[in-house]
């Protein structure tokens, strides 16, 4: 059975037991500040068992894309781990519970996808009376095959918790420890783990008692590669159809055979697996870089790329393999193959400077290696290992390997200290948010009804249905608290899908709320943070609701020219654009994509151009209610952030644009007045931002652009018109003051050079030349060495010069000193990094900069130590 088999028939059998089918969800966490990546099936499902939102259908199953990398070091080393997997789960929010779970769990296995009854064992906790008779006396399972273990019990400190089942299947004799009692709680690979079952039933409390949740929660996550790797019969995860594919074209692209050696083996488990991680975490708009998301990506991908040159191919071949990687997943996952070439492109460019990287890293690590000799020592410190694997991404396993070949070795337990330094920094870096600060607790029981009429009401009357105050449900506000509101019926917008919140008023001829805030509560009505500014709110009393309407207008200009903006950016940057992110506010709009490079001023002048002109044409902005799939058909764009029911929003701008989306619009595109970009910029490898103003908004910004002109034309003596052929004049009488400053510069030099003449030092068979110079950069000092050259071409120079406050040197070198060891590239590095400084060149001439010219002396001593000690030697 093939791997897509397995997960169709997995949530077809659940879909047949009354659960909505969940889509897989980005690996990259919605309102979720706690997780880095969606490492299960139910992280993406968190907001139901927490309470902050309700299910409309308490069931659930998802086949759900995770990453996990904790222990990036054993993938490709051990039969199941990896950093990129899938979890097939079933969930229940308070609906059925511990006898359902287990009997669809044993009517899958053992009817569904055929596994031999005989060959299945469970365990569950101790105490866990109630499991152990369903598994035993309803199932069959014989009493032996039940092992009661204290680690089943599902614990991750305060909150929901509860004993697990785990189900496991025995691969046989032949395989594991041997022992003929090895059981289930063996820690061989004979008894593989298929599916856990959690049944969280207490809540462990914050004085570490335990009490029994009101609603039984079902959490449970059998592992798609390892059950595939139990029905295709074969030893690893890695030689599933959902992995093999890859390992065969690596192979074929590196050169080597797969099943040859264990080194090769485990090399190319770890290109499978990182560039399958790598793959999906572009597609879903994460990209390589220094931190974050971003950093875990260009790590594993370098691993990838590392495994590669092990292997004994210096070249970049990774992009090669995302076709590949699509074509396997694309029954379910068809977003691969639809931004292949970005990704390819993405991973290419990655590579490209992986390889830059490793020169860099192995010409710094030749530099601290001849340190450490120096000192007399055999072990490179843990913070310089670290600094080349954490700044330069040099991994420390190349690092040990060259520093092996030199005969030293590497203090492995300090990088591992410093590594452990930057976790901790991580970890505590990482903040819940609460925009609302109410207790998702109290908003959980919320049910009040609530409708939102805003789309076509901007003031209307409503009562005050349900108020908080400090934490708690109130009756009364008094004036200057702070206070949560839900109103049977209200015009506020709750902050979504990108769109700002409304803002306004809740007017009472006895009391006056200002609204600051609206969010949704769990059962999706809106709770406006509101501030009591005048007399004493009360509880069941009818007031006028109001919002802000030119701001809201103004929102709706903004949002609609996003919808337009983002198709524009698909027109003219290509299809693999897709929304990474979004803020539409009353004032601005910015909108987050994924695109590899700044975009050049004809890419920003055609898009601004694009969305204008639909502006101009002035056509219907339509929105009508329909079935997602009927969306989807007619191809409707779904923006980030938003979360769709069956019944979905479609807006449609003229013949334009047409996307789902939940939020506010004008009626007409010309209602929009005018667009305009304002700044782009990069805020991640592989994503750009682009901001920009509509209708009074853009008005202003271009009148102050304008104004500016007038402002430099003014000071210019000429008007707007002139001022290109101003400035090319102003430049041109520049360029000719430059070619008279080097004229002057290179009589200079010839000047300085002759006096320079007087400081030569004869060395031992030769002469040298160290000097210090004032107020040149490198050009300058490069003059002075050529017209010296020029003189007398046996001559060892190294000149050292600042100006604004920074360090220029440069050395020459004669063949006849380059023979004898001297490499000019070398010895303008070592004396820059004196002044803070690094550079280098060829063996003859060279050029280096520094940044602290207060070591000038200090570098030119050490220069002539040093010519001094090896011409003497």
């Amino acid at each position: 059975m093939k791997g897509s088999e397995l997960r169709r028939m997995y949530v077809e059998f659940f879909r047949e037991k009354e659960h909505d089918i969940m889509p897989s969800a980005s690996l990259v966490p919605q309102d979720d500040a706690s997780l880095l990546w969606i490492n299960s099936g139910m992280a993406p499902l968190k907001k139901y068992f927490d309470g902050r939102v309700a299910p409309s259908n308490p069931r659930m199953t998802n086949s759900q894309k995770c990453i996990r990398t904790n222990d990036i070091e054993n993938v490709g080393k051990t039969a199941r781990h990896q950093t990129f997997f899938e979890m097939l789960g079933n969930f229940s929010i308070g609906d059925y519970f511990k006898r359902e779970t287990i009997h669809w769990a044993w009517e899958f296995l053992t009817e569904r996808i055929g596994l031999d009854a005989h060959r299945l064992s469970v365990t569950i906790h101790p105490e866990d009376d109630e499991a152990f008779l369903i598994w035993h006396r309803e199932i069959g399972v014989p009493e032996e095959k039940i092992l009661r273990l204290e680690e089943n019990f599902w614990d991750i400190g305060e909150g929901p918790c509860g004993p697990n089942s785990e189900v496991f299947f025995d691969r046989g004799k032949e395989v594991g420890c041997g022992r003929e009692e090895c059981d289930a709680a063996c820690d061989c690979d004979r008894h593989l783990e298929i599916w856990n079952l959690v049944f969280s039933q207490y809540n462990h409390n914050p004085d570490g008692s335990y009490t029994p949740l009101p609603k039984k929660n079902i959490d449970t996550g059998m592992g798609l590669e390892r059950t595939a790797s139990v029905l295709q019969n074969v030893a690893t995860n890695f030689d599933t159809d959902l992995f093999r594919p890859i390992i065969d074209e690596a192979a074929r692209l590196v050169g080597v055979q797969y099943g040859v050696t264990q080194d090769i083996d485990t090399k190319l488990k770890i290109i499978a697996d990182h560039v399958r991680t790598v793959s999906f975490s572009i597609t879903d708009g994460v990209s390589p870089s220094n931190e974050g998301r971003g950093y875990v990506i260009r790590r594993l991908l370098r691993r990838a790329v590392r495994s590669g040159k092990q292997l004994g191919y210096n070249h970049p071949f990774l992009h090669r393999l995302v076709a590949t990687v699509g074509t396997i997943m694309e029954d379910y996952y068809p977003e691969v193959l639809q931004k292949k070439e970005y990704v390819e492109r993405i991973i290419r460019l990655e590579e490209d400077r992986f390889f830059e990287t490793l020169t860099e890293g192995e010409s710094l690590l030749d530099q601290v290696i001849s340190q450490v000799k120096k000192q007399g020592k055999n072990i490179i410190p843990g913070a310089q290992a670290f600094k080349l694997y954490d700044t330069y991404g040099f991994p420390v396993d190349l690092t040990e390997e060259i520093a092996a070949e030199n005969g030293l070795s590497v203090d492995r337990e300090a990088f591992s200290k410093a590594l452990e330094e930057q976790r901790a920094r991580a970890r505590n870096a990482r903040q819940e948010i609460d925009s609302m600060q109410v207790q998702t607790t109290v908003l959980r029981d919320l049910d009040e009804k609530s409708s939102f009429v805003g789309y076509t009401e901007y003031s209307i009357p409503a009562k005050i249905e349900w108020m908080l105050v400090s934490g708690e449900v109130a009756a009364v506000a008094e004036l200057g608290e702070r206070v949560q509101i839900v109103l049977d019926r209200t015009p506020f917008y709750a902050e979504s899908g990108g769109q700002a919140a409304d803002r306004g008023m809740l007017i009472h001829p006895s009391f006056e709320l200002r609204v600051l805030d609206v969010q949704k509560a769990p059962h999706g009505q809106h709770v406006h943070d509101c501030e009591v500014v005048m007399g004493r709110a009360t509880i069941e009393t009818v007031v006028t609701a109001a919002i802000d309407v030119n701001a809201r207008l103004d929102i709706m200009k903004h949002h609609t020219a996003t919808h337009l903006l983002h198709k524009a950016l698909r027109e003219v940057l290509g299809e693999h654009v897709a929304q990474a992110g979004s803020l539409v506010q009353s004032d601005r709009l910015r909108f987050d994509f994924s695109h590899v490079g700044a975009l050049s001023s004809d890419e920003l002048e055609q898009v601004e151009r694009l969305v204008n002109e639909e502006i101009w044409r002035d056509e219907v902005v339509t929105i009508e209610e329909m079935p997602q799939k009927q969306a989807k058909l007619l191809g409707a764009m779904a923006l980030f952030g938003e979360k769709y029911g069956d019944i979905v929003r479609v807006v449609r701008a003229g013949t334009y644009s047409l996307e789902l989306c939940g939020g506010c619009h004008v009626e007409r595109t010309g209602q929009i007045g005018l667009f305009k970009l304002v700044q782009e910029s990069g805020i991640g490898s592989g994503v750009r931002r682009v901001e920009a103003v509509t209708g009074k908004h853009a008005y202003e910004h271009v009148l102050a652009e304008e104004k500016l002109l007038f402002t430099m034309a003014e000071s210019m003596r000429a008007n707007v018109a002139q001022l290109p052929e101003r400035i090319d004049a102003m430049l041109g009488h520049t360029k000719q003051l430059q070619r008279e400053i080097e004229g002057l510069t290179a009589k200079l030099g010839r000047v300085e050079a002759m006096q320079l003449l007087n400081q030569i030092e004869p060395i031992f068979g030769g002469h040298m030349l160290v000097a210090k110079l004032q107020d040149l950069d490198v050009e300058g000092l490069r003059a002075i060495v050529d017209e010296l050259k020029s003189r007398r071409n046996d001559l060892l120079i190294l000149l050292g010069s600042t100006k604004e406050n920074k360090v220029a040197f440069v050395v020459y070198v004669p063949i006849e000193y380059q023979t004898k060891g001297y490499h000019a590239g070398k010895l303008v590095k070592e004396v820059a990094a004196v002044a803070g400084g690094t550079g280098g060149g060829r063996a003859d001439i060279a050029q280096a900069g520094g940044k602290q010219p207060e070591q000038l002396d200090a570098a030119l001593r050490k220069a002539k130590h040093l010519l001094t000690v090896q011409l003497t030697q």
